[in-house]
């Protein structure tokens, strides 16, 4: 079985009931943290001579699942090693916090038998989450300006693994 597609789980209003403790159990709504995808938030070598600085933004509310950041990430640093190596540095500016839960459903003959549907449906966390807000930058990308094309392209093909409308941000230092 698959996960669910990201329409199911992207849109920003839902309530947030993901509280976890590690230091006061008791107070938890959820008992067990998913696994999470997203492992490494920064690539490549900071150097003080960077003269250009690209932000992938968020142009509207939207919840992300943690693999598709992943992906994104995967994607942007594979072609910007190739095409600028050692020349840049590449951070992922938000943590998947929000927790995603899934009623599951079984179905078959006999089906109503083993289950009370949706009453007093909570869920059960299977993915992590993050939450961007409108202008939230996810994703930093530290260059020269020679390399300001491919870094461009790099974010272009992120925005494709990604749900949502994003802008590219570029700065002068």
């Amino acid at each position: 079985m698959s996960i669910r597609p990201g329409r199911a789980v992207r849109d920003a209003d839902k309530v947030a009931w993901t509280r976890f403790s590690r230091s006061k159990p008791r107070r938890s709504y959820i008992k067990a943290m998913p696994h999470p995808d997203l492992h490494q938030f920064r690539m490549g070598a900071m150097k003080d001579d960077f003269d250009t600085v690209v932000h992938l933004v968020s142009q509207s509310p939207i919840i992300i699942r943690d693999n598709a950041i992943e992906s994104a990430r995967q994607t942007t640093n594979k072609f910007v090693e190739v095409h600028m190596p050692g020349a840049y540095y590449f951070v992922v500016n938000v943590f998947p916090h929000h927790v995603i839960r899934e009623n599951k459903m079984i179905s078959g003959a006999g089906a109503d038998r083993l289950q009370k549907g949706m009453r007093a449906s909570f869920g059960r966390p299977t993915d992590r989450a993050a939450r961007l807000a409108n202008g939230t930058k996810l994703y930093t990308l530290y260059t020269y300006s020679s390399n300001l094309e491919h870094a461009r392209t790099a974010f272009t093909r992120a925005t494709r693994k990604l749900s949502g409308s994003y802008k590219i941000v570029v700065e002068k230092k």
